[in-house]
């Protein structure tokens, strides 16, 4: 390509990334925080893209002036730039125009839980249920062997996952950063659960602990179970990523 068709090419880059940006799609992507960042990205991107196409604008002018500066242009299109190169324009235009969905129980199902011991937990809120995210539920469940679960019933939501025994999970896909390094952490289900299951289909589970739990076949890794008392489907959420496990 060149310069005005690089130009071009940045300029669309941007644009997807301030699309993405300014809209919840820039969530099937990226981690909620890095929102600044990726709206900044885009604004560089654009002004540097004008700024290249008003440069080569420039030099252009210049070499249309110029004796010299023609023959060099004719040489330049004796070699036309292939114009299948702007087939790369169509990643962009699917960005833009598509929203990919976000991983799920495929995924999950062929990774082994995340689920990471926690620095420490914070007090739970009066009231019953007490909703909770599914990673702090799973963590209280594990490491702190349900101590301040006992007496309360929670509420916690994430997608339906079942694994080649029938066994059905609640999870939520922990992020870093992104999308590429996406883990599940996983809650096994048992108790009043819906007779029938739709892998992929997001719930909201209400339960308490049980001192019941399994090993992940994937990796060996503990997970939960909640005893289930209700049971009731929901929207996928804007945001389906759990981004606070690390914390």
């Amino acid at each position: 390509m060149n310069r005005q068709a690089q130009a071009a090419m940045m300029f669309l880059v941007g644009a997807a990334l301030l699309h993405a940006g300014a809209t919840d799609l820039y969530l099937r992507y990226v981690k909620a925080g890095l929102r600044p960042l990726l709206l900044a990205a885009g604004a560089v991107l654009i002004v540097s893209a004008l700024a290249t196409a008003w440069y080569e604008w420039r030099r252009s002018r210049r070499r249309t002036a110029s004796t010299a500066s023609t023959a060099s242009t004719a040489t330049e299109h004796s070699h036309p730039e292939p114009r299948i190169s702007w087939l790369l324009v169509l990643p962009l235009l699917a960005l833009i125009l598509i929203a990919p969905p976000a991983l799920g129980s495929y995924s999950a199902m062929r990774a082994g839980t995340a689920l990471q011991q926690p620095y420490g937990y914070t007090k739970l809120p009066t009231g019953d249920p007490i909703p909770l995210a599914l990673v702090d539920y799973a963590g209280r469940a594990v490491y702190d062997h349900g101590r301040s679960l006992d007496g309360h019933s929670v509420r916690i939501s994430g997608f339906v996952a079942v694994d080649s025994a029938g066994t059905p999970y609640l999870v939520r896909m922990a992020l870093n950063c992104c999308a590429a390094d996406a883990q599940p952490v996983k809650v096994a289900l048992t108790g009043r659960i819906p007779p029938v299951l739709q892998p992929d289909a997001w719930l909201q589970v209400t339960g308490t602990y049980t001192a019941r739990r399994t090993r992940d076949p994937v990796n060996g890794g503990p997970i939960p179970f909640l005893q289930v008392t209700e049971a009731k489907p929901i929207p996928t959420p804007a945001d389906p990523y759990d981004e606070t496990w690390n914390n």
